[in-house]
């Protein structure tokens, strides 16, 4: 396969226009809904999972369609074009499936993947804590071991679907003397003796995406629920899961940027000041120029670094820091000037544009700051650095 070639297949074209009729029809009429009251996009869930957009997003072998990782991030730009905080659930739950399909036995992945890919449950990721954000070897979780059980103590701080989800991925620390050797990864499940959830966070944007604590008071868990069966493997397990899922939310910067960039010519071709419509100014069409520029440029970033993550390239890592990087950055600037565009109405309520303006600022928070991205970048440029002579 070219890892250049961003043509889609049939089968492809065929889930992300089901996608899309489904975000029009059932996310338009309810995005400022969910968004004013803060509500789980359980009804839009049930459309996406009578679709079989779930098993979209999932390998043939475990129930899902077995359409490859390069759907995910067309599927995330689709989606997130109509709302980002119904991405962040919908997304949210794959990165919770990620290291299992990553790290996980056979016998986990036909578990826990199979229930994914049918929608009957979703899943969450638990890495980020109080003192471990950009920092992710500070993580304070521990899981030790007793017999044929491990007890995990702790809390995870801003974790998507955290309370909604049925299964979750967790990083713990189960030998600290081995530092990031010591970390490994478990499954939980919703239900458990001693966890529990905080409080649903009163956050500025994604709102229709529930984001809690996990808090673990002696949770027992099963030997079999250690991700692998093999403890150490975590960090790299949590690695690989960031990778993989960067390019997704790249796509979803994209399709939030696209989203405000066609609210402000719908805006601009129907506002009439000075006895013209404002899209025939000079100004205006050099701000919706600038837009679609970046727009168009952060596609093809996001689109390549789909491609080398869904065929494991050698430079996926380096190829998803800056799709993500760009990407959530330019979904802030174009969401910030589609907002100017529609004046004193962009402040508003009234147009989608203030809510997008509001979602666009998570993307360059989660999954890695912009600043984390920079600095993953900066060392494949010290890398090429020392090649030159």
């Amino acid at each position: 396969m070219d890892p250049l070639n961003f043509t889609k297949t049939e089968e492809e074209e065929d889930v992300l226009a089901l996608a899309r009729e489904i975000s029009e029809n059932e996310i338009i009429p309810a995005r400022a809904g969910l968004d004013a009251k803060e509500e789980f996009p359980d009804k839009i869930f049930e459309k996406f999972k009578e679709a079989g957009l779930f098993g979209a997003l999932y390998p043939e072998e475990y129930g899902g369609l077995g359409l490859g990782g390069y759907i995910n991030t067309l599927l995330a730009e689709v989606v997130a074009e109509y709302c980002l905080g119904v991405y962040t659930a919908f997304f949210a739950s794959k990165l919770g499936a990620l290291p299992i399909e990553i790290g996980g036995t056979e016998e986990q992945k036909k578990k826990y993947i199979s229930q994914l890919a049918s929608g009957d449950k979703i899943a969450a990721f638990g890495l980020t804590e109080p003192e471990a954000g950009s920092d992710a070897t500070n993580v304070k979780t521990i899981a030790e071991k007793k017999g044929d059980r491990y007890i995990l103590n702790g809390v995870k701080q801003w974790i998507s679907n955290a309370g909604r989800a049925d299964i979750y991925t967790i990083i713990a620390q189960t030998d600290k003397s081995k530092g990031t050797r010591g970390v490994s990864v478990f499954v939980l499940e919703k239900g458990m003796k001693g966890l529990s959830f905080g409080k649903l966070e009163d956050k500025l944007g994604i709102r229709a995406s529930h984001t809690r604590q996990i808090i673990m008071e002696d949770v027992e868990v099963p030997e079999e629920n250690l991700l692998g069966l093999k403890p150490g493997k975590g960090f790299i397990h949590a690695l690989k899961t960031l990778n993989a899922s960067r390019p997704a939310v790249a796509g979803a910067g994209v399709g939030l940027a696209m989203g405000a960039y066609k609210e402000a010519l719908k805006y601009t071709k129907s506002r009439v000041q000075f006895e013209k419509n404002i899209i025939n100014f000079q100004a205006v069409q050099h701000m919706l120029a600038d837009m679609l520029t970046k727009i168009e440029a952060a596609r093809l970033l996001t689109y390549r670094a789909a491609r080398y993550s869904s065929i494991d390239h050698p430079d996926t890592a380096k190829y998803s820091a800056i799709a993500k990087y760009y990407s959530s950055e330019i979904a802030m600037q174009v969401a910030t000037d589609a907002l100017q565009l529609h004046g004193g109405y962009g402040f508003t309520k009234e147009y989608p544009v203030e809510k997008m303006f509001r979602d666009a600022k998570i993307l360059s928070i989660y999954e890695g700051t912009s600043q984390i991205q920079k600095n993953e970048i900066s060392t494949y440029i010290i890398k090429d650095a020392m090649k030159i002579k």
